[in-house]
């Protein structure tokens, strides 16, 4: 495993081993902040299930064997019915379901998925659950507020700040943006576009990495990584870092904010996995390390 000596990695940034107080403060505020997000009622550490859909008609409800599995203690044994047409779902609600959409009681509606944007919420109890769509294939999400895995969360380690893991990379546009499948969780791939590449020198040694456009109103770069840290203090599958989008052709990547994969906290969720051309041979001691008890 190649490991660069420190001060030849601080020399070769150009920047100062010495983190000034005031990006310590801004770096540990942002994570206070990510952390919060963790914790939120609808954050990562609620999820309790993910079933996909089958075609055709597919139950809802505590009872054994349902193809969406509800908690006892939050529903009938039999709820209601996610009907699969194509790639159009249509929930038909059943006598005493008692669920709410949307906070209202349950009618017959075809349903909004996450990939629409905004989902249609259904609500039992404190329990709420959504369609949600990857690729070609639909399935439910299940939150829980009072999930143990949120009660049992007390934060994520991470490697003390440090300036030097803060480099400018040169942004190198693609002619044509480029459609890569990205392998997931799932054993699928996921169509994502990369833009361009990010060239930058760690060590003496220039590295690329191939950042993916996370589209929307506030768009931004998608880093997907692994690194020699890797099953060694960090996550096994990788980590992700999100970078602003190209100014004047360079690109700041901060690995202090190198964040886990929601799959490091859930075994529900569908994260995607650092493709060939973002894996380093180099340890990136930076950022986030592999949570505690998940």
């Amino acid at each position: 495993m190649n490991r660069w000596p420190a001060l030849l990695l601080f020399s070769t940034l150009g920047l100062s081993a010495q983190t000034p107080e005031g990006y310590v403060q801004s770096v540990d505020a942002w994570h206070a902040a990510r952390e919060a997000r963790l914790m939120a009622e609808d954050g990562w550490l609620t999820l309790i299930g993910r079933d996909w859909l089958n075609q055709g008609e597919n139950t809802l409800g505590s009872a054994p064997g349902s193809t969406v599995l509800l908690p006892e203690w939050a529903a009938p044994a039999r709820a209601g019915l996610f009907v699969l047409e194509g790639t159009a779902v249509r929930f038909k609600p059943l006598p005493g379901g008692g669920l709410l959409l949307n906070g209202k009681p349950a009618t017959e509606t075809v349903l909004k998925s996450d990939a629409d944007g905004t989902p249609d919420v259904f609500t039992a109890g404190r329990v709420k659950f959504y369609l949600i769509r990857r690729g070609t294939r639909l399935g439910v999400r299940v939150k829980d507020s009072e999930n143990p895995a949120r009660k049992a969360f007390h934060g994520v380690p991470r490697y003390p700040v440090d300036a030097a893991w803060r480099v400018e990379a040169e942004f190198i546009p693609y002619a044509t943006p480029q459609t890569r499948a990205i392998p997931t969780v799932l054993g699928t791939t996921e169509p994502m576009t990369a833009p361009g590449l990010l060239k930058f020198k760690v060590g003496g040694r220039e590295v690329t990495l191939e950042p993916m456009l996370e589209e929307g109103e506030h768009p931004e770069l998608f880093i997907i990584f692994k690194d020699a840290t890797s099953a060694h203090g960090t996550y096994p599958a990788g980590r992700f870092l999100y970078a602003d989008m190209p100014k004047g052709g360079k690109v700041i990547l901060d690995f202090n904010r190198a964040i886990n994969p929601p799959c490091a906290f859930t075994l529900f969720a569908t994260c995607p996995l650092p493709p060939r051309q973002n894996q380093l041979g180099f340890e990136v001691r930076a950022g986030e390390k592999e949570p505690e008890g998940h």
